[in-house]
């Protein structure tokens, strides 16, 4: 069966930041390879890459395996860009055409590297910030665009830790690694000393579209 004799599956999976939204296709959109395009001019190549950057306020775009993360720059409802996506992505895929061709070679990374250069953020931005009040962040594994961590000292059970991670952790991350979509805490709070810490309950969840959070035709 091929791609125009059936219904292509698209899932939109927001991020806890509003900016960013990702992408699920019931099939390889990039097989073995992860591409992170910044900007439009670096595109160029790519018929997947080049569409989505026409898409109003696409600022940047990740693609790997059958995920491809989006970055908007503008307060446009994803419902509304998903939509576009969600078309150009099935028009794209019926073609036939390669999504991005064999030799295009704006990969990230490896997760060795980047993890080395994300240790060097915590250990110089983040640590240093939190050990004033006896906290430490440790960086335990990164797995797609998915960053794990667990903290430790002051910070494990504290009742501003959720703050700490919104308001810096987070943020300071981010700003050096925008291919980021979430940040994962996976301290036992519940062990510390002081045990106030609860989970905030903004969780992101995949946004409702006629009833689910597929990206509908």
């Amino acid at each position: 069966m091929t791609a125009a004799d059936r219904k292509i599956k698209i899932t939109a999976e927001p991020s806890l930041d509003p900016r960013i939204c990702k992408f699920i296709v019931d099939q390889p959109v990039c097989p073995g390879r992860s591409i992170n395009c910044r900007k439009k001019e670096m595109a160029e190549g790519s018929p997947l890459l080049e569409a989505l950057f026409e898409i109003e306020g696409v600022r940047e775009v990740l693609v790997s395996e059958d995920a491809i993360t989006v970055a908007k720059s503008t307060d446009d409802e994803w419902q509304a860009i998903g939509k576009q996506i969600g078309s150009l992505l099935r028009a794209l895929i019926i073609s036939g055409k390669p999504l991005i061709p064999d030799d295009f070679k704006m990969e990230v990374p490896v997760v060795g590297d980047l993890f080395r250069q994300m240790q060097q953020i915590v250990e110089t931005k983040i640590n240093p910030g939190i050990a004033s009040h006896g906290g430490r962040m440790e960086l335990v594994d990164i797995k797609g665009t998915s960053v794990y961590i667990r903290m430790s000292g002051g910070c494990l059970g504290c009742g501003a830790a959720n703050i700490t991670l919104k308001q810096g952790i987070e943020r300071t991350i981010r700003s050096s690694f925008p291919e980021v979509t979430e940040i994962i805490d996976i301290s036992d709070h519940a062990a510390g000393k002081n045990p106030y810490y609860k989970p905030g309950r903004d969780a992101a969840k995949p946004y409702t579209e006629h009833g689910g959070s597929l990206i509908e035709d």
